[in-house]
C-alpha cells in the first residue's frame, strides 16, 4: 500500500516534470520565432542590396526621374533602419510601393526594358519577393504556435511565471492585399 507521503512526492515529481516540459517547449517555440525572423531579415537585406543596383541601372536610362529615385532610396533607408516587426513591416510595404513606381518607369523607356541587366535585376527582385513571402509565412506560423501556447491553459501559467511575451505577426499592408489590375 502506498502511503500518503509517497503519493504526494510522486505528484510533486510529476508536476515538476510537466513544468519543465512546458517551459522547454515555450523556449523552443520562442527560438523558432527568432530563427524565422532571422530568415526574413536575410531576405530583406538581399532585397535592399538589389534595390540599390536596380536604381543605379535605371538611372542610366532615365536620369531625369530624380525624384522617383530619391523616394526609392529614402524608402530603402527607412526600411533598413526600422526596428521591431510592426515598424519593419510598414517600412517594407512603403518600399514595395516605391518599387512599383520604378518598374512603371521602365514602360516609358524601351531601351531600359530591353536591358539584360535590368531584366536580371527584375527577375532577382521577383525571386527575392517570393522568398520573403515564404519566410513571412514560416515566421507567422511560428508566431501563431507560440502565441497560442502562451494563451492556452495550462501552459499560460508557466508562460506568465517566466514572462514569455507574445510575438507580433509580420503583416502586409492593405495595398498589397488588393488584387492587381490587369489591362490589355
Amino acid at each position: 500500500m502506498i502511503d500518503a507521503l509517497t503519493l504526494i512526492l510522486g505528484l510533486i515529481v510529476l508536476l515538476v516534470f510537466w513544468f519543465v516540459l512546458v517551459y522547454n517547449s515555450l523556449v523552443v517555440l520562442r527560438n523558432r520565432v527568432k530563427e524565422a525572423w532571422s530568415d526574413i531579415d536575410v531576405q530583406l537585406k538581399r532585397r535592399h542590396d538589389l534595390i540599390t543596383n536596380l536604381v543605379e541601372t535605371v538611372k542610366g536610362y532615365a536620369s531625369h526621374e530624380r525624384e522617383t529615385f530619391e523616394k526609392v532610396i529614402q524608402a530603402r533607408n527607412m526600411a533598413m533602419s526600422a526596428q521591431g516587426v510592426k515598424e519593419k513591416g510598414e517600412a517594407e510595404n512603403m518600399l514595395s510601393g516605391m518599387l512599383k513606381s520604378v518598374f512603371a518607369l521602365s514602360e516609358n523607356y524601351p531601351d531600359l526594358k530591353a536591358s539584360q541587366n535590368f531584366l536580371e535585376l527584375q527577375r532577382e527582385l521577383s525571386d527575392t519577393e517570393n522568398k520573403i513571402q515564404s519566410a513571412r509565412r514560416f515566421y507567422n506560423g511560428n508566431v501563431l504556435e507560440l502565441n497560442t501556447r502562451i494563451e492556452t491553459v495550462p501552459s499560460n501559467i508557466v508562460a506568465s511565471i517566466f514572462s514569455f511575451k507574445q510575438a507580433e505577426f509580420f503583416q502586409i499592408g492593405e495595398e498589397e492585399k488588393a488584387v492587381p489590375k490587369v489591362g490589355f
